[in-house]
């Protein structure tokens, strides 16, 4: 097997295209791995779990099925559920009222609990798992530029990948033929 620098590096490149791809998908399609939702962590109040910059995977859960030490994802009072404000934090203790269960959560990095308790209704869901600094990246495809270099680059370097392989074959044509 013939292995050159030209085919490793292809090999590279492809394998960092699918593990992105891969991984975007998850984000944007969280229902290919059985979740519900995708959140990027703006702040570092799970830290060192979850760190400001990681990207998200939350699931539905009913408020039954959440337990103390779960980490979930809520919509803070004050804020209606159409916002995009959403807090991501543990929970410390649950409280069977007769109104309804509440959950009392604290972040990881926070000394004390959060104030007020977390109505049931407001849970989005508990997060599954995150995907380290992933959510950088999210932030970024949401500008002008970053949404200009994620379809201007791969084409950029698709495109150049393809007139190499053509001139190559042109070249290895031209040989032949001598």
């Amino acid at each position: 097997m013939n292995l050159n620098p030209s085919t490793l590096l292809r090999g590279l490149l492809v394998t960092v295209v699918v593990l992105g791809v891969s991984i975007a998908v998850v984000f944007a399609v969280p229902a290919v791995v059985g979740a519900d939702h995708g959140y990027v962590v703006l702040t570092g109040s799970m830290a060192p779990a979850i760190a400001a910059g990681d990207a998200i995977i939350v699931d539905d859960r009913p408020a039954a099925r959440i337990s103390e030490g779960d980490v979930i994802t809520f919509v803070p009072s004050g804020f209606t559920s159409q916002s995009d404000v959403r807090v991501t934090h543990r929970v410390v203790a649950v409280h069977e009222r007769a109104d309804g269960v509440y959950f009392e959560t604290k972040g990881d990095a926070n000394e004390d609990p959060d104030p007020g308790l977390v109505p049931a209704d407001r849970v989005i869901g508990v997060v599954v798992f995150s995907i380290p600094k992933f959510g950088y990246l999210v932030s970024f495809a949401g500008t002008p530029i970053g949404k200009l270099s994620i379809i201007v680059v791969p084409a950029v370097v698709l495109a150049v990948s393809e007139v190499y392989s053509l001139v190559e074959k042109g070249l290895g044509k031209q040989e032949r033929e001598r």
